[in-house]
């Protein structure tokens, strides 16, 4: 376990150096910057581990794991991240219990936590994903669909707009998925100005491709196998 525990722990720093490179590079500064493990199809035990070393903001992809891993580790501080497919029924199990959920691609979704998060008197942050490269297997609202989407999520008391969230295509080379990045910082600074509000956050970036993305604006990245290694087939 104490071997587990380094193991993952240096490999955190490594990512956590590689992503202030690419911050100072891109002149900003590597605090703007946060790293989201992503811990799904891991055990809890890991994210202890990880926890104990630092780490406190963790992703998860599915709610029933995701949930069972919040109880276990109800005695630790952390900031849990929502970062998979939802679906609207399943709302009820996410919203008020995420410090932000990434993944919010319709109006339908975004009234279902609206409504479960008033009834629990609290206020969900969310992100609006958008589908950019337009891929038919990949969730997202599409980038001309973005502006209602938005104005409608804005008129809503029980979730607060916080930004946008990505996944590009899978490249071979990293720098290939910088127009998407790039993209998706323009649609939050034209949304910025349409809805004259400020919108603090980039969702965007994962193992293969996160260097490019903090060089276009990233202030959340999601890594998982860089640091907890390949995943085991789920179930």
């Amino acid at each position: 376990m104490q071997d587990r525990k380094q193991e993952l722990a240096d490999n955190a720093a490594e990512v956590r150096e590689a992503l202030a490179l690419a911050a100072r590079r891109a002149g900003r500064e590597p605090g703007d910057v946060t790293l989201v493990a992503v811990s799904k199809i891991k055990p809890a035990s890991d994210v202890r581990a990880l926890a104990e070393a630092g780490q406190m903001d963790f992703g998860e992809n599915y709610v029933q794991e995701a949930v069972a891993k919040q109880e276990e580790l109800a005695d630790l501080d952390l900031r849990w991240h929502f970062i998979g497919g939802l679906q609207s029924n399943k709302a009820k199990f996410v919203a008020g219990k995420f410090a932000l959920v990434h993944s919010v691609d319709s109006a339908k979704l975004a009234r279902a936590l609206d409504k479960k998060a008033l009834e629990r008197d609290t206020v969900q942050d969310i992100l609006l994903q958008v589908n950019i490269a337009g891929e038919v297997q990949k969730s997202g609202v599409a980038a001309e669909e973005l502006p209602a989407l938005a104005e409608e999520v804005m008129g809503m008391e029980g979730v607060r707009l916080q930004g946008l969230m990505t996944m590009p295509p899978f490249f071979d080379d990293p720098e290939r998925a910088r127009p998407v990045f790039a993209r998706l910082r323009e649609l939050k600074e034209a949304l910025e100005k349409q809805l004259g509000t400020s919108l603090p956050h980039l969702s965007m970036g994962m193992t293969g491709d996160f260097v490019p993305a903090v060089e276009e604006g990233a202030t959340l990245v999601r890594i998982g196998t860089r640091i907890f290694g390949a995943r085991a087939p789920k179930g």
